[in-house]
């Protein structure tokens, strides 16, 4: 398995958080570039309406996360999810940190600049991390992409669903069915 240098990644977010980032904007560290993305309101509805699902499914107690850092396999991979679940009992390490090995699910809303990265190294280091499920909510294709099966560091199974119809997750750590019928496009 890739390397994690949760070391190395403190003190690149110990600098990134003495920087003015401007309100509304997400950093996080894929492949040890930094990104800094604005939040639009369409990406904020999706996140708080999948957030709002798992709430509702799992409960108050329950670890469900927005943009929290966890690091992951891969050169600095220090990402921010824009949702994450963590199976239940899920304690930080002893440096504080959340372990990608408790992540059940992640999702992810496109944004236009940083896509490739959600469709590309985000999506392979979810896989090598053995991320059950991965949903990436594409408000530009107006389509869900769901990756299941993580093996060898690939997903071996994809499902997508335009948006306004469900999204079956039953057979899936989070035992759901999650309507997009709000999901807004941009």
């Amino acid at each position: 398995m890739a390397d994690v240098s949760t070391e190395s990644l403190d003190a690149w977010f110990d600098r990134l958080e003495k920087m003015p980032v401007p309100e509304g904007f997400r950093v996080e560290i894929v492949g040890g570039n930094v990104y800094m993305t604005p939040q639009s309101n369409t990406h904020w509805q999706v996140i708080f309406r999948i957030a709002m699902v798992l709430d509702k499914k799992f409960g108050a107690d329950s670890k469900i996360f927005s943009d929290v850092r966890i690091d992951f396999p891969g050169h600095q991979n220090g990402f921010c999810p824009d949702v994450a679940k963590l199976r239940d009992g899920a304690e930080p390490d002893e440096t504080g940190h959340w372990r990608y090995e408790d992540v059940e699910f992640v999702a992810e809303v496109i944004s236009q600049g940083t896509a490739a990265n959600d469709y590309g190294p985000k999506k392979t280091a979810y896989a090598v991390a053995e991320v059950p499920v991965y949903l990436i909510a594409d408000p530009y294709q107006g389509k869900c992409h769901v990756y299941t099966q993580p093996k060898d560091g690939e997903y071996i199974t994809e499902t997508t669903v335009g948006f306004g119809h469900d999204l079956d997750l039953i057979g899936t750590p989070l035992g759901l069915t999650l309507r997009t019928a709000g999901f807004p496009r941009d």
